[in-house]
């Protein structure tokens, strides 16, 4: 006869382990406030630590706009060099009374032979050049066919300082530029002692007082012949908007500063997870209740 003897169950044991640690079970933080979150002393010294990083960040992107100035400054130095240098094409070639400029014409070098219409001329006020606001002085000039075209002739500090334009016969060369958006009207003067205003150098707008055919951008003279006043002082080649910044050290600098704004998001990623009661190594995971372990069962008898 066999005898076999009921083998008592084993008990349950805790292992032991760190605070917070309970029979082979983690327990979870108490929920608190993002406050109360915030303000322990662990999150504190994170705070610390990515904002160092964040303002690492922002120097460097700081760093990269300034080297994207300087950088695009030169490349727009030599574009205006070779502006400059570059010989003059007929206007004729480029552009033609009221078609669409294109964007790829802005600071083309082209002559054109026409004739000032003098009672025409306007002032463009609020126009800074070397620092100093004053006027651009806008002449039509009527081409032998009878097309118009404005003619920004140079800068002027005071009204006065705007002289007559040659008469008869002018060879111009100079540089294309857009036509600007409509302003508050144009305003002609007397035709003898003061020239008209308006706010822009506007197609629109002045063919509305010149008439028309007109041409949809303007020209800054380089030079004429005959020559202008001195006093009139001719400006330099326009520029496209945007020019003067290397786009691939700003490319640089905006990533800098991402990285600078995702170092903040983090440590109010990390403030939320404490305030739930996150355990570190387990983001995101829901906190949950501890208990007792439950005891192994007894192995059945026959």
């Amino acid at each position: 006869m066999t005898v076999r003897t009921r083998l008592p169950a084993p008990r349950a044991t805790e292992v032991d382990g760190p605070p917070g640690y309970r029979g082979g079970v983690t327990e979870p933080r108490p929920q608190t406030t993002l406050l109360r979150a915030a303000v322990r002393p662990r999150m504190i010294v994170l705070l610390v630590v990515f904002l160092a990083a964040a303002a690492v960040c922002a120097r460097l992107g700081a760093w990269q706009l300034d080297r994207a100035q300087v950088r695009g400054a030169k490349a727009e130095d030599r574009h205006v060099a070779e502006l400059v240098a570059a010989p003059p094409v007929p206007l004729a070639d480029v552009l033609t009374p009221q078609t669409s400029f294109r964007g790829d014409m802005v600071s083309r070098k082209v002559a054109v032979t026409g004739t000032y219409d003098a009672a025409g001329q306007v002032l463009v006020g609020d126009r800074a050049h070397d620092g100093v606001t004053g006027y651009l002085v806008v002449t039509p000039l009527r081409e032998p066919g009878g097309a118009v075209l404005p003619v920004v002739r140079g800068w002027v500090a005071t009204p006065s300082d705007a002289d007559v334009p040659p008469a008869g016969d002018v060879a111009l060369v100079g540089y294309l530029q857009a036509s600007e958006q409509a302003g508050d009207g144009v305003h002609l003067g007397d035709g003898a002692s003061s020239a008209g205003r308006a706010d822009a150098v506007s197609s629109a707008e002045l063919l509305n007082v010149w008439g028309g055919p007109i041409y949809t951008g303007y020209l800054v003279v380089a030079s004429s012949d005959p020559a202008q006043s001195g006093a009139v002082v001719l400006l330099d080649p326009p520029r496209k908007p945007g020019a003067g910044l290397n786009l691939q050290n700003l490319a640089y600098a905006a990533q800098w500063w991402l990285f600078g704004g995702f170092a903040v998001l983090l440590w109010l990623r990390l403030v939320r997870d404490e305030a739930a009661g996150v355990r570190p190594g387990h983001p995101g995971a829901e906190p949950t209740a501890a208990g007792p372990p439950t005891p192994p069962q007894a192995p059945a008898s026959a």
